[in-house]
């Protein structure tokens, strides 16, 4: 329905080129630990024929249910019999998790929850290997990354975006993506002034993780690949014009201007998928992982896939659309495990034999792989893909340490949520405010990281 436009290319530094490309080669054994047996997948893990006990902590709570897992399971003991694998799927998976490392008991796999740090890393999980080894095999390694070593891989790699009912935007006269957040709320005014009943955007507040996703389109503003290294240079980040305040200030209008779900607070994030599915729920801002979700539920609904389509962030640099891309969420081993190597086993038989990427129309983490049918949508609207560039050594941590110095949370739901309550009237502060309070924090922050 929308206008064609050149095919997808690249906007990052030729080092990491050879990388990151969508289209070209495109979430241990015996006493040895995984970190001697990482440089290649599988490595000298399956020699070592692994065994015993182990248990993957996942978010992936419909997979859990819906036997896909099972499936997983199945195949995996197959080829390592020795190993017995059970999973737990974890609704509030940053929450529960988070908390749970306060103990030792947080599974032998799990996913790096988001608030974990470089420099905190080696206390929680086990080395994977040399990150120069390792790179020849994985892409979008960089945040797990620390003092040269790998602490997790990636399940998927992702683009950022806006998943969207195509059947619904098209129904309000929509006719072309837009390009800039004035034309967004334009076309979901368009949205609710065509049907009252459907949810233009759709914010998932109450479970809180979706409001995280709208962080990960920093760098998509300013079409800078080095924006997270000079974000921990700069003591105004929502200023005018930059890239948080242009993300902010679209989340805060579209709420301010009644665009979203009347009562946040009673959100759903698994109803989430049907309410998009039959048109209920227009549009949602997530990671290009959700796209194959949203798709499969539209089918259960008896619904076309291709209902659901995937458009870029708002906004155009120099008439181009700009998209983040970079690692989902990504495996690792507990450092207190037993059986870190059935673990290291499970990990490396995950990202080079189960198809998963493939499964959830993601970008596979293995170099050697292509691009996925569900970004077709980014093909055809010439969108240029942003990688952000390694910080530079010895300032791997120094966002995250800003950031938690600060108590902003970047990546943590209630940030945003603040700005939510805002918008809708449950508190008094203005959008200023909150920008001004932002500043103000990180610039203090900031000053107190650099004099430690």
């Amino acid at each position: 329905m929308f206008r064609p436009a050149r095919r997808t290319r690249l906007l990052t530094v030729a080092a990491v080129a050879s990388l990151i490309s969508l289209t070209t080669a495109c979430a241990g054994g015996g006493d040895a630990t995984p970190a001697d047996t990482a440089s290649s997948p599988g490595g000298s893990a399956a020699a070592a024929a692994p065994s015993g006990d182990i248990t993957v902590l996942t978010w992936r709570t419909d997979l859990v249910t819906d036997g896909t897992f099972d499936k997983y399971k199945a195949a995996f003991e197959a080829k390592y019999p020795e190993v017995k694998v059970s999973f737990e799927g974890i609704t509030d998976y940053e929450g529960e998790v988070k908390t749970r490392m306060n103990t030792t008991d947080y599974g032998d796999v799990l996913a790096i929850v988001n608030t974990i740090t470089p420099a905190q890393m080696p206390d929680f999980f086990e080395p994977l290997g040399d990150a120069t080894e390792m790179q020849k095999t994985y892409r979008f390694l960089t945040p797990k990354i620390f003092e040269g070593k790998v602490y997790g891989i990636p399940v998927v790699g992702n683009t950022q975006g806006i998943v969207y009912n195509k059947k619904v935007w098209a129904a309000a006269g929509i006719t072309a993506v837009p390009t800039t957040s004035e034309e967004f709320l334009k076309d979901l005014k368009a949205i609710k002034d065509k049907d009252s009943s459907v949810v233009p955007l759709y914010t998932n507040y109450k479970d809180g993780w979706p409001l995280t996703q709208w962080e990960s389109h920093r760098g998509e503003i300013s079409a800078d690949p080095e924006f997270a290294s000079k974000l921990g240079q700069d003591d105004a980040p929502w200023a005018a014009g930059t890239d948080h305040f242009v993300i902010d200030s679209l989340l805060y209008d579209a709420v301010n201007q009644k665009l979203t779900e009347a009562d946040p607070t009673t959100t759903n994030w698994e109803e989430s998928k049907n309410l998009i599915a039959t048109g209920k729920v227009s549009a949602m801002t997530l990671g290009s992982w959700a796209i194959a979700q949203m798709q499969k539920a539209a089918t259960d609904a008896g619904n076309p896939a291709t209902d659901i389509g995937y458009m870029p962030f708002p906004h155009q640099t120099d008439g181009k659309f700009y998209a983040t891309v970079g690692g989902d969420y990504a495996q690792a081993i507990n450092v207190n495990s037993k059986h870190k190597e059935a673990a290291r086993a499970w990990i490396d038989w995950f990202n080079t034999e189960s198809g998963f990427a493939d499964a959830q129309g993601g970008l596979s983490p293995l170099i050697d792989s292509k691009a996925p049918s569900t970004l077709a949508d980014f093909e055809t609207l010439g969108v240029q893909y942003v990688l952000q560039t390694p910080a530079p050594a010895g300032k791997e941590s120094l966002v995250n340490d800003i950031d938690k110095q600060a108590e902003i949370g970047l990546f943590a739901p209630e940030y945003r949520q603040r700005l939510v309550d805002s918008a809708r009237g449950a508190s008094s502060e203005t959008k200023q405010q909150i920008f001004d309070d932002l500043n103000a924090k990180w610039a203090a922050a900031r000053a107190t990281v650099a004099a430690g």
